[in-house]
């Protein structure tokens, strides 16, 4: 018999700062982006798609690390799977397109920020740190240290997320300076990315054994869940392991939870390959009317 979430009560379930910390955030994105934006430099009125798209990032957030999905990502690994790459792989592009260009543009005349970005953004460099960062992170060693420590693991999800941000920049860029990538080649940055993620999803698909012993030690589970739960409250909850939550055994959770991974990377890719396809071809066609209109049509020398 399978135990159910709730006997950990609201607080992890919900997580209720988070969830006012999130608030606090949009809070102030919108007074930044309508009240107060005639303070910047350049600044237009927010539009509908803007404020979706930054709404919809922040609910997307909230659901991955402040409901009881991010509690469930504690008990199976394929959970985490999920979280984990809608983090890094789909909350980055919402989270560019979000952000009004105007509002980049004030961000990025910032020393530290500009100095960041003008390296970090460089395609070689963003998809070798990126796809560095989530490999080591997978690491077991590096994943169960990560997890039994409430600073390590905010901490690196702060930097795999800028990470991912400074990767999706390179083909979704609002700003005119910072557009290295165009046409095939971002076809072929897209296929490196998910050629790079490959191995640390193949490492997870293919063992042979259970890799965290996040999953498989009840010792290490238990600070895990300590940690997330609060020490005292999961103490009196006198339970031994993962598998009270799941019917699936440890093994067969993180085979499917490299899967899920690598589905929904191939997924996301796919569609934003669908769109630089279509982008390129509509830019084509516009340039092939225009070389035909010159050619039936071509304008008188004065």
């Amino acid at each position: 018999m399978r135990v159910p979430l709730n006997i950990f009560g609201f607080k992890a379930l919900w997580s209720p700062y988070f969830l006012v910390i999130l608030v606090i955030l949009t809070a102030l994105f919108f007074l930044t982006t309508t009240k107060f934006r005639g303070k910047f430099e350049k600044s237009e009125p927010l539009t509908i798609k803007q404020a979706v798209l930054f709404s919809l990032t922040i609910i997307i957030l909230y659901a991955i690390k402040g409901s009881p999905l991010d509690l469930m990502g504690h008990l199976m690994f394929y959970v985490h799977g999920i979280t984990m790459v809608i983090f890094v792989l789909l909350l980055p592009p919402l989270f560019i397109k979000a952000i009004p260009p105007w509002l980049w543009e004030s961000l990025l005349k910032m020393r530290v920020v500009k100095a960041v970005f003008t390296v970090l953004t460089k395609p070689v460099i963003a998809i070798i740190v990126f796809n560095g960062l989530f490999s080591f992170y997978h690491i077991p060693a590096v994943f169960d240290l990560v997890m039994q420590n409430r600073f390590y693991h905010g901490s690196y999800s702060i930097l795999l997320f800028v990470a991912a941000v400074c990767m999706w920049w390179s083909l979704l860029s609002p700003i005119s300076d910072y557009r290295p990538l165009s046409g095939i080649k971002k076809v072929a940055f897209l296929f490196a990315n998910g050629m790079l993620m490959t191995p640390a999803c193949a490492m997870i698909i293919f063992a042979n054994t259970p890799l965290y012993a996040t999953y498989s030690d009840p010792e290490i589970w238990a600070k895990v869940m300590s940690l997330c739960v609060g020490s005292d409250a999961f103490a009196n909850l006198n339970l031994s392991g993962p598998e009270l939550f799941s019917s699936m055994n440890v093994l067969d959770d993180q085979r499917l939870g490299g899967v899920v991974m690598k589905m929904i990377q191939e997924i996301i890719y796919a569609v934003v390959l669908a769109q630089v396809f279509f982008e390129w071809y509509r830019k084509d066609q516009e340039e092939s009317e225009k070389e035909v209109k010159q050619i039936l049509d071509p304008t008188p020398v004065r």
